[in-house]
């Protein structure tokens, strides 16, 4: 499965079957285009950064190496 291919159930989950055909080589590709932060929309953006972060979560040996990614800086919402 290449990344292109990659396909979301309805248009905000992320399916089970996707997150555990991640491999190695896959996980790079979306990290590698996470930074290099070429989109055409934000929405594409955030679509592979939810992606990333369903990784972290489900299989984090793959997304060791990419935590900066997804790390946030603390806000205040006062």
């Amino acid at each position: 499965m290449t990344l292109l291919n990659v396909k979301f159930i309805s248009e905000n989950k992320i399916s089970e079957e996707l997150v555990n055909s991640f491999d190695e080589e896959m996980t790079f590709e979306l990290a590698k285009r996470l930074e290099e932060d070429n989109y055409n929309t934000p929405f594409d953006g955030l679509k592979d950064w939810h992606l990333l972060r369903a990784l972290a979560i489900n299989r984090p040996e793959l997304t060791s190496n990419y935590t900066h990614l997804l790390d946030q800086e603390p806000f205040d919402e006062n």
